[in-house]
Order: structure tokens, then C-alpha cells, then sequence
């Protein structure tokens, strides 16, 4: 299937990544062991898959799922629901539930991800007064990071000094759709840090794509993120999460619900076992997509290509960019990571106007779950610099298959 040359390649790539596989599953057991903790903990039960209709009053299944993702996550609160559609859903729940008019936004490490662009009111089309935060009279301001690195925490102190109207600072983990770092775990809880020095100011954390990738989680007042990325394991096929401190968690739940029932009332409807079995897995699928990244990234290393990060840096998320130089190669990338797919891998992807994005993106995803970035995919806005965002497999040996098709697409092979 493979020329002998890719194959020998790969060999290298693995030999010279095997001490950092090693780390990355020595990370994977005590995750594992802490989510193990918080099962045994909380006696968990098979009673606890029950399903519940209507209102879904006492339903123990679901109070106990969102307890155990909390505890998991090092949180005093939180839930985790199969309504929320994606992790967009999830930041824009925790965004409404503590911004009130006249107050603003501040994000903290720059512009966030494309898909809050309609949330907050900032993408400049006519839509920006259909329900966005500015719509409501929320402000919104940004500090980009220092030289695409680092949290400009003086500047960040400066603006909760100067403007009291701050009400949420807003961190992205993940580097989205931007050139830039990922940001790490002590990272965001010197912010964290910082922002609790001022009284009802709270700490948004977009957690998308970083979880379990190191041995604890941020600390926030929120930390937020999808069911269907690391969190979920590959097993829940929809939903997301928001935990942090039990004020924050419970504004929060009033705009998942309605104020005064909160996280009373909503029927679990068979959802509550894969997402529990979701974090059970989490642990160990997210290393597999975290070994995924390194390999990519030391193949296409070797064909001259700049990846970021580089094979040999450990990641605090899956997201591996790769810069491809033009569209040409960013398509063929594309469509060798689709042929690669258990699922439509016959399926030939072209860039298209995606719904929430403001440019053409091509996306490959041949996931058992629609838009699964656990599983093997791969997009990228069609635009300079021609960044390439890879992300997940839900096993290394699949993971492996897909960047060895990708690299063959583009070399012609």
C-alpha cells in the first residue's frame, strides 16, 4: 500500500519518538487512575444509565454524570449535557450566563475562535445583531499574546485596574485557527491567579482540545468544552461540559435551562452512559491522538515542511498545524487524511462556506461521529498562510494509516 521509503521513514519518525510516547502514556495512567478515583468514589452503577423522559426530575443518572465530570476536571461544580450541540454551544452558555448589558468581555489571548465571531458580535456582517452579546449591550475587548507566546499578563492587569466594567476574561487554550502556541496548564492558572485578585470578575476557559493532555486541568471559574473532542472519549456522539466554581457553574446553568429549575430538571434520554463511558476513555484516546500529532508532525518534518509544534515538543492540546504553502497542498493533505478514514473515505473534500466561518474552509473528516475532532481529521481556512489543522485518532495504528496517506496523496505515490 506504502512505498518501502515512507515506510523506512515512519520507522525513524517512531524510533526517535519513542521516549516521547513513553511520557505521553505515563500521563495517560494517572488520568486514568484520577478518573478511576472519581467512579469508585461516587459508586458509580449501572442503575446510573437509566434513561428519563419529561422533565427529567431526580434523575440520579444525570446528577451523578455531572458530578463526576466535575470531580474529574478538579472543579466544585458543573454538568455535562447531550443538548449542547458543540463546544461554540458551551461558550456561548457560559458567555450569556455572566455577562450582563453594559459589561464587557475581555479576551485574553486575542481574537477566539472564528466561531464566536456571531456569539460576540465582532465579525462585521449584518448578522451581527441577531442575538450576539453586543446585541445585548455587552462590550467586548481583546490583548493579543505576547509576540503569538505568552499571556500579556501586565496589560491584562492594567485593563481589570483601569476598566471596572470587565466582567469575564476569556481564555482559549487551543490555538484555533490562529499561529500561535497553545497555551499550558500553569499558563492559565497564573491567570486564574491574577483574575482573583478582583472582586466578581470570572475566568472563562475555552478548554476545547486540551483535555487530559497533561496531568491536571486548568483552573477557572468556568472551563468549558465538547463532548465530541478529548473529553468524550469517542464515545459520546454529542454534547459538551462546563464546570468550575459553584456560582459561576450555576448562572451558567440557568442559560442552559431557565432561571430557577437550573440543573433540576432535563431528561437524560439514554445519554448519560456514553458520556460516562466517554470519560472513562478520555484519558487514554486523547494520548492516542496526542502520539498522532507527534507523527505527523516528525513526517512532514523530514519533507521540509515547518510544523508547529515541532515532533519533539510536548503539546498541551491535539491540534498539530502544519503550513503547506498553498491551497494545492493543503487540499491534497486534506483528501489523503479523508482517504485514510474508516467512514467516506471515498469522499473527495473541497473547500466550502462553512456556517460560523468567515472564509472558504475544506475540512476532512471521515469520523464515526459528524464533526468528531477526536477522530482523525483535518480542516483549514483556504487563505495565507495555508495552515493546516490536524487533530485526533481514536487509535495510534489508524492515526498512523492516515498520515501515511496523506503523505503519499501529496507526494504523488
Amino acid at each position: 500500500m506504502f512505498s518501502e521509503k515512507l515506510l523506512k521513514l515512519a520507522e525513524e519518525c517512531e524510533r526517535d519518538l519513542a521516549p516521547i510516547f513513553s511520557e505521553i502514556d505515563a500521563v495517560a495512567f494517572k488520568n486514568t487512575q484520577k478518573v478511576m478515583s472519581v467512579f469508585r468514589e461516587n459508586r458509580l452503577s449501572d442503575r446510573h444509565f437509566n434513561s428519563t423522559c419529561g422533565y427529567g426530575y431526580n434523575d440520579d443518572g444525570r446528577d451523578l454524570c455531572d458530578k463526576m465530570f466535575a470531580e474529574a476536571f478538579g472543579a466544585e461544580s458543573g454538568f455535562a449535557r447531550s443538548q449542547i450541540i458543540s463546544g461554540t454551544h458551551a461558550l456561548a452558555i457560559a458567555l450569556y450566563g455572566l455577562l450582563r448589558p453594559n459589561d464587557t468581555m475581555l479576551a485574553a489571548s486575542g481574537k477566539p475562535y472564528d466561531t464566536l465571531d456571531n456569539v460576540i458580535g465582532i465579525n462585521g456582517s449584518d448578522k451581527n445583531g441577531e442575538g450576539s452579546l453586543a446585541e445585548y449591550g455587552v462590550k467586548y475587548r481583546e490583548i493579543p499574546l505576547v509576540d503569538g507566546k505568552t499571556l500579556n499578563l501586565d496589560a491584562i492587569r492594567e485593563a481589570l485596574i483601569s476598566d471596572k466594567s470587565i466582567k469575564v476574561v476569556f481564555v482559549q487554550r487551543s490555538k484555533g485557527y490562529g499561529d500561535r502556541r497553545t497555551l499550558t496548564v500553569a499558563e492559565i492558572n497564573e491567570l486564574f491567579a491574577l483574575v482573583r485578585e478582583f472582586d466578581g470578575v470570572y475566568l472563562v476557559v475555552d478548554n476545547c482540545y486540551g483535555e487530559f493532555t497533561e496531568e491536571e486541568e486548568p483552573k477557572g471559574d468556568l472551563l468549558v468544552g465538547s463532548l465530541i473532542k478529548n473529553a468524550g472519549g469517542g464515545i459520546a456522539e454529542t454534547g459538551g461540559y462546563i464546570v468550575g466554581t459553584k456560582r459561576a457553574v450555576e448562572l451558567a446553568s440557568y442559560r442552559l435551562t431557565v432561571p430557577g429549575i437550573g440543573l433540576e430538571a432535563g431528561a437524560s434520554m439514554g445519554a448519560t452512559k456514553p458520556m460516562i463511558k466517554g470519560l472513562f476513555f478520555a484519558p487514554h484516546i486523547t494520548a492516542q491522538a496526542i502520539k498522532t500529532a507527534h507523527f505527523a508532525a516528525a513526517m512532514f518534518e523530514r519533507q521540509g515542511f515547518e510544523c508547529y509544534p515541532p515532533s519533539n515538543e510536548r503539546r498541551s492540546d491535539i491540534i498539530q498545524t502544519i503550513r503547506l504553502h498553498n491551497a494545492e497542498n493543503v487540499l491534497k493533505f486534506c483528501r489523503g487524511i479523508q482517504k485514510g478514514s474508516p467512514v467516506d473515505s471515498f469522499v473527495t473534500p473541497e473547500g466550502w462556506e462553512m456556517p460560523g466561518y468567515n472564509d472558504s474552509v475544506v475540512m476532512a473528516a471521515g469520523a464515526f461521529t459528524q464533526g468528531s475532532s477526536i477522530e482523525l481529521s483535518a480542516d483549514a481556512p483556504l487563505r495565507e498562510p495555508y495552515l493546516v489543522y490536524m487533530q485526533g485518532g481514536l487509535t495510534y495504528e489508524s492515526g498512523k494509516l492516515g498520515i501515511l496517506t496523506a503523505l503519499a496523496e501529496m507526494l504523488g505515490e
